[in-house]
C-alpha cells in the first residue's frame, strides 16, 4: 500500500489489518505550488493507494501524478483506497451551465484506477458507488459497524437520532446492530445558512441522544436538532459522524449549541476522531486481493 505523508498513519493502520506492505509517498512542494511525487522504484503488479480526498483540488492532481508514475513503474492494477470521496454530491445540472461534477471526478479517477474503495459516499440520486465512478470494481462499505462497536463501550442506552431523511441509512444500520431506539427528525431550508430541524415525539429527556450522520460539514443541521433536543433536557448530546469535515466554526458551532462530546471516524483527519476504520477497510481489501490472485 502507498499513502501520501498526511496519512501515513491512519493508511499504516489499514496495511497492518489488511497484512500488506506499506510504503509512503514522498510529495515535495514547490514555491510556486506544484507538486514533486516520487514512488518507490519497486512496485507489485497490483498497488493500492491510500488517500482521502477531503480539500481535494490539490489533492486530485497529487493522486493522479502518483497513478501515473505507478503504472510506468509496473502497477498492473491500481486500487485506489479513499476512505472519503469528494465532489460525489453534484451529481446533476441544478441551473444551466453547471458542472455535473460526480461525472467529472468518477471519470477522472476510472480513468486512472481499476477499483476504488470508500466509505459511506455521500451519494444522492446516484446510489450505486460503479455508476458514480465506472471503475472495473466499486467497493462502498459502511462505517456503521466500527461505530456501533466503538458506541457499545462508551453510552449506557442511548438513543440515536438522525438530523435528517437523508440520514435514515446510517442511523437505523447502527441502531439495529446495536439493538437500540432510534429517530428521523426533519429538515426544512429557510435560506442559505439557516436550517429548522423538527424532532418526532419520543422520551428523550433524561436519555444519551446521540446524533448519527454521515457526514459534518456546516454544522448548521446537526446545531439545529441539538438545539431542539436541548429543550427535552436529555441527560447529554453526542454528535457521532462518519466524516469529520468540519468546515470554518462548525465544530464551535454545534458545541455552542448543547453538543457534548463529537465522535467521528478517521476517514478524514480530525482532533474528534475516535472510531478506527481499519479493521472494516482491511477487510475489504482481503476480500479484493483473494479476488484477484
Amino acid at each position: 500500500m502507498l499513502a501520501f505523508p498526511e496519512s501515513r498513519e491512519v493508511a499504516a493502520r489499514v496495511a497492518a489489518a489488511a497484512d500488506v506492505e506499506f510504503a509512503e509517498i514522498a510529495v515535495h512542494k514547490f514555491p510556486d505550488g506544484e507538486s514533486r511525487i516520487a514512488l518507490p522504484c519497486q512496485l507489485p503488479e497490483n498497488v493500492l493507494v491510500f488517500r482521502s480526498l477531503d480539500k481535494p483540488n490539490e489533492k486530485l492532481v497529487e493522486l493522479v501524478l502518483a497513478a501515473a508514475t505507478a503504472r510506468q513503474l509496473g502497477a498492473c492494477r491500481l486500487t485506489l483506497v479513499a476512505p472519503y470521496l469528494c465532489y460525489m454530491r453534484q451529481d446533476k445540472a441544478f441551473s444551466p451551465g453547471e458542472a455535473i461534477s460526480q461525472q467529472v471526478i468518477g471519470k477522472l479517477l476510472a480513468d486512472y484506477f481499476d477499483a476504488v474503495v470508500s466509505v459511506d459516499p455521500h451519494l444522492h440520486r446516484v446510489h450505486r458507488l460503479a455508476d458514480a465512478i465506472p471503475v472495473k470494481t466499486a467497493v462502498a462499505i459502511t462505517a456503521a459497524e466500527a461505530m456501533s462497536e466503538y458506541l457499545d463501550g462508551h453510552l449506557e442506552n442511548p438513543i440515536l437520532v438522525g438530523p435528517d431523511g437523508e440520514s435514515e441509512q446510517w442511523v437505523a444500520s447502527i441502531a439495529r446492530r446495536s439493538k437500540l431506539e432510534y429517530y428521523v427528525a426533519s429538515k426544512q431550508r429557510m435560506g442559505d445558512k439557516e436550517v429548522v430541524v423538527s424532532l418526532p415525539e419520543a422520551a428523550y429527556g433524561g436519555r444519551h441522544v446521540v446524533l448519527v450522520d454521515d457526514m459534518a460539514s456546516t454544522g448548521r443541521t446537526l446545531a439545529a436538532a441539538s438545539r431542539e433536543l436541548c429543550r427535552y433536557q436529555p441527560a447529554s448530546i453526542t454528535v457521532m459522524v462518519t466524516h469529520a469535515l468540519f468546515v470554518g466554526d462548525a465544530l464551535a458551532k454545534i458545541t455552542a449549541a448543547g453538543v457534548g462530546q463529537v465522535w467521528s471516524s478517521d476517514s478524514i483527519l480530525h482532533p474528534s476522531n475516535s472510531i478506527s476504520l481499519a479493521g472494516s477497510l482491511a477487510r475489504a481489501l482481503r476480500e479484493l486481493i483473494d479476488q484477484t490472485r
